[in-house]
């Protein structure tokens, strides 16, 4: 039988535990960083630990994973959901927030967390609700997208094992997980050529355009760029700052550039298209980014459950290695959408 040539050497937990004359579950719990231990013995462990040159047993390791996944795990610690929007029911209020948050609650459950929101207004003290969080035992924390970036300079984020959703709040650069928003708006684009369309245009706003850092728009001009005959490629309609002067902005832009389709992540075009006496889909046909919140519905679904479910994954392997705060390197996690037919983009002459 093959044996480990390395396992003869290889110092066990109870080696650490003797060298301290501590026991070995107190060990256990300092390499876990476990609250129960003090940061000084914590560091005292890591420290001997590295001096007997100890290494987790991978196959331990499997063995544990594998015996918990046949039982389903009891609630082990909260993670939270900070919400500082000014009217925090909002926050769910956005379908594809929703579901974030569903994906989220679903697979905490099934790793043996509990997911927990937070309210919180801006102006009020940062080093309260850190009190709050650590006095409830949350290691890890949720970053839903916000209106504006999240103003707590007495909050030490450091405490914390951190996952946003989206690049919204752009002070905190941390791990993202969202939507693969570029190749949602290509899908689009390529379903509405699938079905018939030539001359297909893309409709934003400045705002929108800033909270998603262009990500939509990347993958309109690609996708024209590659598919689209240089006669037939449309400018982009970047909507200004003043609602009130969307209605004649779009009208301009139609005389223009005359589309059959566009491609939009913007809510608001079907009441500006109403506003012009424009039919949809009879005189322009219309695919939105998000067919939960986009008021269309033909168009991507952005897969919002999925990317709830990856960011607690994600979040739960970032509180096993203990790291927290902001990452030397940031990763960002794209989770790609699906195409949903609908009757605001059917095939053209139909």
């Amino acid at each position: 039988m093959a044996t480990d040539p390395d396992s003869a050497f290889r110092p066990s937990l109870r080696d650490i535990a003797r060298a301290l004359n501590m026991s070995h579950v107190a060990v256990s719990l300092a390499l876990r960083d476990s609250p129960r231990v003090s940061i000084a013995r914590r560091a005292e462990v890591k420290a001997m630990a590295e001096k007997l040159g100890y290494r987790p047993d991978p196959m331990l390791s499997s063995l544990v994973a594998y015996r918990q996944g046949k039982r389903a795990a009891g609630i082990r610690a909260c993670l939270g959901w900070l919400n500082l929007w000014d009217r925090p029911e909002e926050l769910r209020g956005y379908k594809e927030f929703d579901q974030y948050w569903h994906g989220a609650k679903e697979a905490a459950e099934r790793l043996g967390y509990n997911v927990e929101e937070f309210r919180w207004s801006h102006g009020k003290s940062g080093r309260r609700l850190q009190t709050i969080l650590e006095t409830r035992g949350v290691r890890g924390l949720l970053i839903p997208p916000h209106r504006s970036d999240l103003n707590m300079p007495d909050f030490d984020w450091g405490r914390f094992s951190l996952i946003r959703f989206g690049a919204s709040v752009s002070s905190l650069p941390v791990h993202t997980v969202t939507s693969d928003q570029s190749h949602c708006c290509r899908l689009a684009y390529e379903r509405a050529v699938e079905l018939g369309y030539l001359r297909i245009g893309y409709v934003t706003d400045s705002a929108f355009e800033k909270n998603t850092r262009g990500h939509f728009r990347e993958g309109y001009l690609n996708a024209q760029e590659e598919q689209a005959p240089r006669g037939r490629r449309l400018e982009v309609l970047m909507l200004g700052g003043n609602p009130r002067l969307h209605q004649q902005e779009m009208l301009a832009w139609l005389q223009a550039q005359k589309p059959d389709a566009i491609v939009t992540p913007y809510p608001q075009v079907r009441s500006l298209a109403v506003g012009l006496g424009v039919r949809i889909p009879q005189d322009l046909a219309v695919a939105t980014t998000s067919v939960l919140d986009g008021n269309f519905d033909a168009g991507a679904d952005q897969n919002s459950h999925e990317i709830g479910r990856v960011a607690v994954s994600t979040l739960a392997s970032l509180i096993l290695e203990n790291e927290r705060g902001i990452p030397r390197y940031q990763r960002r996690i794209l989770v790609e959408g699906r195409w949903v037919d609908g009757s605001s983009m059917p095939r053209r002459g139909v």
